[in-house]
């Protein structure tokens, strides 16, 4: 085993290196769940109604964390754009 000895301004400015790579890293993975405007700019529709058409037919998953606050899964939204792709001739 090696022990490495950093002096102590060393060791910090390392340690916001990491915490800035870190915080980089999350912000380039796309959130799980999303609110309503964001699911229907993915679906390209205009109308809470289509949205919610989408959600009681089970087309894509939602969760209902509290009782005004729907969050819509974006790999659900995905996986029904992606069955409704037409292959090329």
């Amino acid at each position: 085993m090696e022990v490495v000895c950093l002096q102590e301004e060393a060791f910090y400015k390392l340690f916001d290196k990491v915490i800035e790579h870190i915080s980089e890293k999350l912000q380039d993975q796309p959130r799980q769940w999303i609110d309503g405007v964001e699911a229907m700019d993915m679906l390209n529709i205009a109308s809470k109604t289509t949205l919610q058409k989408l959600r009681d037919t089970g087309k894509i998953r939602f969760s209902q964390p509290q009782p005004r606050i729907i969050l819509y899964d974006r790999n659900s939204i995905n996986e029904y754009i992606e069955s409704h792709a037409k292959d090329t001739f």
